[in-house]
């Protein structure tokens, strides 16, 4: 069997790569060892650009409000004594256009994003399927179910296995360790009609037990407790243990259904390689974080709107191989950032020490009562690759517009974010972008709606910006500078971008 992409693993990732590659006619082929999707609740929480993910393969959040809800307020750390020590701003919208963040069901998700890629006459999902091996140099996977065997060949191969990747393992991609393990049981519960909790996330920084407290998307709620250090993990992971934790916040048998209770050793760190030959990796092989900053999902999904684009052109002849080597650079660069920011606020969170945690507490009430601002996610941007300049590589805003009769979020008129954004029509004279997922896009004959556009080209001091298919900018400035530059960049014209961009005032 030959395909253009095999990909190996089926959860959220691999799902997601195969739809972006096959609603662009590419033949792929997905196999994952499993026979259905894992049934249970794994992460819950994503952001606004997630959702605009979601949007572009037809699930943006309004549309499936029986999986996901937005949370339009602050996540609350309090110590033992309920003391509140930091509020951090969940609420408002972001850059996206969507709330900054939501929770969610992602078996529900899954089987959405399942029907969708089933759905692609270009894509074959092989369910009960072990990959055994790869040849990278062939570009070939070995695969068994029970008795069978298959070859699969392709020009490029994804691995989408999760953490224990072997297909990273096989192409040798080696892994930086950051050395953080904490084990916490994560439960899962459904409350019943009579148990009304406040819509609220929380944060128990308590030395009896550092705690975590947050919705689990429509109608369910998530607890997870850290593993004490005089406890076994045995000890933890008992359906009797669960309920004896969370009957101090009165859930109980009677007024709830516990989904499921597992225990989990929170990790963090990243491959060292992201493309090994056509080997590439992709999510929970690429990188591993503790979710208390709510983006191990997210940093998957961010690496398929990367990988996918850029994949596409590949294979149409129109970018040379060496465009997938900026896949690795510029996605290590902003997944790390993440791996770190959650590893600090797992050392703030995880302290039984009890000397410890009253310096801690000591230092964070301080911070706040004297106008501390609270912990922020960063805001890396993107390493080194296919973006110039200040603005390139940053996360690209998305607004309200009307063109064609049309009115509604950028993306859902356009057909996507890829454009080049220009004040006046005339400028757009260069290049033709279309066929490298970028349309021309001009606001003297396009209603900016809600002014979005035209505010950022004013923050941005351009008279032009042009937006990569994935969300991110590859610069601002003159539009046929930009468009020129973008073409060079995507077939290997030159090594990288120049940091200074032209800029042709109006």
């Amino acid at each position: 069997m030959d395909f253009d992409v095999a990909v190996v693993g089926y959860g959220p990732v691999g799902k997601l790569l195969a739809i972006q590659l096959g609603r662009r006619g590419h033949r792929v082929v997905v196999l994952d060892r499993n026979e259905a999707d894992y049934p249970l609740p794994r992460a819950v929480t994503h952001c606004s650009d997630v959702a605009r993910i979601l949007q572009s393969v037809g699930l943006p959040p309004s549309a499936i409000p029986d999986i996901t809800e937005p949370y339009d307020d602050l996540y609350v750390w309090r110590n033992g004594d309920g003391e509140t020590l930091v509020e951090v701003d969940w609420s408002g919208r972001g850059e996206s256009g969507w709330y900054n963040t939501y929770f969610f069901s992602q078996p529900a998700l899954e089987a959405r994003l399942d029907a969708i890629a089933r759905g692609l006459p270009s894509v074959r999902v092989l369910r009960g399927w072990e990959a055994t091996g790869l040849d990278a140099a062939a570009g070939t996977v070995t695969a068994r179910r029970g008795s069978e065997r298959t070859t699969l060949a392709a020009s490029w191969i994804v691995g989408a296995d999760g953490a224990n990747s072997r297909v990273r393992q096989w192409a040798g991609a080696g892994w930086h360790d950051e050395g953080y393990f904490h084990d916490w049981l994560v439960v899962d519960v459904k409350p019943g009609p009579e148990l009304v909790f406040p819509h609220i996330a929380g944060q128990s920084c308590d030395v009896q037990r550092p705690a975590t407290m947050v919705p689990g998307g429509p109608g369910r709620r998530r607890w997870e407790f850290m593993r004490l250090p005089h406890e076994s993990t045995a000890d933890l992971d008992r359906t009797a243990k669960a309920w004896e934790l969370l009957a101090p916040h009165g859930v109980t048998p009677d007024n709830a259904e516990l989904e499921r209770h597992s225990t989990y050793t929170f990790q963090a760190g990243w491959a060292r390689q992201w493309r090994a030959g056509r080997v590439l990796l992709a999510g929970d092989a690429a990188h591993l974080m503790p979710p208390f900053a709510g983006q191990g999902l997210g940093a998957g999904v961010r690496d398929v709107m990367n990988l996918s684009w850029k994949l596409d052109l590949v294979l149409r002849g129109l970018a040379r191989p060496e465009l997938l080597d900026t896949y690795g650079s510029e996605r290590s660069h902003h997944v790390q950032a993440f791996v770190r920011f959650s590893v600090e606020l797992g050392k703030v969170i995880c302290i039984t020490d009890p000397a410890e945690a009253a310096e801690r507490d000591r230092r964070l009430i301080a911070e706040r009562a004297a106008g501390g601002k609270p912990p922020a996610p960063p805001r890396p941007g993107l390493g080194p690759g296919v973006h110039a300049g200040a603005a390139g590589g940053r996360l690209a805003v998305q607004g309200r517009v009307s063109a064609g009769g049309v009115t509604g979020r950028f993306d859902d008129v356009f057909g996507g974010p890829g454009a080049l954004i220009a004040r006046d029509s005339r400028a757009l004279a260069g290049p033709d972008l279309t066929a490298l997922g970028i349309s021309p896009v001009a606001l003297d004959e396009v209603a900016d709606v809600d002014g979005t556009y035209t505010r950022w080209l004013s923050e941005l001091d351009a008279p032009a910006v042009l937006v990569r298919p994935d969300f991110h900018v590859f610069g601002a400035g003159d539009p046929a500078w930009l468009a020129a530059q973008f073409v060079a960049a995507v077939q290997g014209q030159r090594d990288a971008a120049p940091r200074a961009v032209p800029v042709a005032r109006q």
